[in-house]
This record gives C-alpha cells, sequence and structure tokens, in this order.
C-alpha cells in the first residue's frame, strides 16, 4: 500500500466517523427529536394507562388463587360444552 492509498484509507475513516459522531449527537440516545402533537401525546397517555388497568387486572387473577382455580373450572365447563 502506497502512502498515499495509507493517506486516502484514514481520511475516509475520520470522516465516516466524524459524520457518525455528529449523527448521533444530532439525534440522540433515543433516536431523532421529534415534536408530537399534544393530543396524540394525550391519546397515548390515555391508552397506557387502560393498558394498565387491565394489567393490574391479569396480575389479580394470576394471584388470587381461589379466583384462578374457579376461573380455570368456568373455562374447562365452557370448553365441555
Amino acid at each position: 500500500m502506497s502512502f498515499w492509498s495509507a493517506m486516502v484509507a484514514i481520511v475516509a475513516i475520520i470522516a465516516f466517523a466524524n459524520v457518525r459522531m455528529n449523527r448521533d449527537r444530532r439525534h440522540g440516545e433515543r433516536g431523532p427529536i421529534v415534536d408530537h402533537d399534544p393530543a396524540y401525546t394525550a391519546s397515548l397517555e390515555r391508552e397506557v394507562a387502560d393498558l394498565r388497568k387491565r394489567l393490574e387486572v391479569l396480575e389479580r387473577i394470576a394471584t388470587d388463587e381461589g379466583e384462578t382455580r374457579r376461573l380455570s373450572r368456568e373455562i374447562e365447563s365452557l370448553r365441555d360444552r
């Protein structure tokens, strides 16, 4: 490899690294910065709240042992029909 080929390779590597650093700095760690619509953000917050309520119900079903057995029997009785 000649001296000039090596210089071109080094400059290319430095330019590539510089472009990557600038892009990462501009986008931050969480991806590109985007201004969202406040209505969209509010709808997402409502959806998250609804999902949390559903998760609480599922956790209660999974942890209530007597309730779980009763639920299992009901499901089995519905399958037998």
